[in-house]
């Protein structure tokens, strides 16, 4: 619940990619289609899958969010007992479909041409697809080159590491929020919030 367009502290190095999931959240079916989100571990983009999935949920649409190790799963279970119909039915049916890491899916076969009919029929609908990857489509090479060409048909865009700026912005943010969910004024001193932004460069996650 936490992973919504108001929590999320929007700098230079996550702007487009926050520019580009609010538009795709606001006009579900109009733009960037797929649209492609990567970046290293704990830059954002699973808050911004999530922003998307309850923004459109807000507007009445059938939102499914996953991890590319449950799409896998679920196939694997779904033929292992000879269930296929209800599986496409269950990808297939939804006016937008999230699927988050789908890096992990590179090299697995029939994980992948499953995808791709799933991607084809979902695209040919007119519904709304986002992934997300720790890098952009060209770099995953174990990936199938139909898949991978469709997974860059719409937009692909990049979140690097926060600046300074940002990361000082984050740990505000972050402060604020406990305050308000403690029912209390939550205060630290500059230079504490200065050390810890200069600590983590990394992960905002970390930070």
């Amino acid at each position: 619940r936490r992973f919504t367009f108001s929590s999320f502290v929007v700098g230079p190095s996550n702007r487009l990619a926050h520019a580009a999931a609010l538009s795709v959240a606001e006009h579900p079916g109009q733009t960037y289609n797929p649209l492609f989100i990567y970046g290293g571990v704990g830059l954002g983009k699973t808050h911004l899958l999530h922003a998307i999935g309850h923004k459109c949920q807000q507007e009445g649409l059938n939102v499914c969010y996953i991890t590319s190790e449950t799409f896998t799963n679920d196939l694997v279970q779904s033929i292992r007992n000879k269930q296929m119909e209800q599986f496409r039915e269950r990808y297939r049916t939804p006016d937008v479909l999230l699927i988050d890491d789908i890096q992990f899916i590179a090299g697995k076969e029939s994980t992948q041409e499953e995808l791709f009919h799933t991607l084809t029929a979902l695209m040919e609908d007119g519904r709304r697809v986002v992934f997300s990857a720790d890098r952009p489509p060209a770099a995953i090479t174990e990936m199938d080159a139909r898949l991978r060409s469709h997974l860059s048909a719409g937009l692909v865009c990049g979140i690097e590491p926060a600046d300074r700026s940002l990361r000082m912005g984050i740990l505000e943010r972050k402060l604020a929020s406990l305050g308000r969910q403690g029912g209390f004024i939550a205060q630290a001193r500059p230079e504490v919030l200065q050390f810890l932004a200069d600590r983590f460069t990394d992960s905002v996650r970390e930070l």
